[in-house]
């Protein structure tokens, strides 16, 4: 497993707490993209950027692929966990990396 899919099952891991299927691996790899291009500043925007780009491979139409400001306040707040997952396996890394450096 490379550090990108590493990443991923992480981010799977903190939402969920068990291993990820398969089944979840692309958008999960999405995630660990985001979560690598901006780290601990993961916002529930940026989170519905990374879904409606999945969304569209995977799906091609949903209600939910429009910008993340049109969406009900309640579809919105769907994204929060996994901005938080990512926000929190990043924190993690950030920690792990100093810690390794001290030594």
């Amino acid at each position: 497993m490379n550090y990108v899919e590493q990443l991923a099952a992480d981010i799977y891991v903190a939402v969920y707490d068990c291993p990820m299927p398969d089944s979840e691996r692309l958008l999960y790899l999405f995630y660990a993209g985001l979560a690598l291009a901006v780290g601990t500043a993961a916002t529930p925007e940026q989170v519905h950027d990374a879904w409606s780009a999945w969304a569209c491979w995977q799906r091609g139409e949903h209600p939910c692929l429009r910008p993340f400001g049109e969406l009900a306040p309640h579809v919105r707040e769907r994204d929060e966990p996994f901005a938080e997952a990512i926000r929190t396996v990043m924190a993690r890394r950030t920690e792990a990396q100093s810690l390794g450096e001290e030594r």
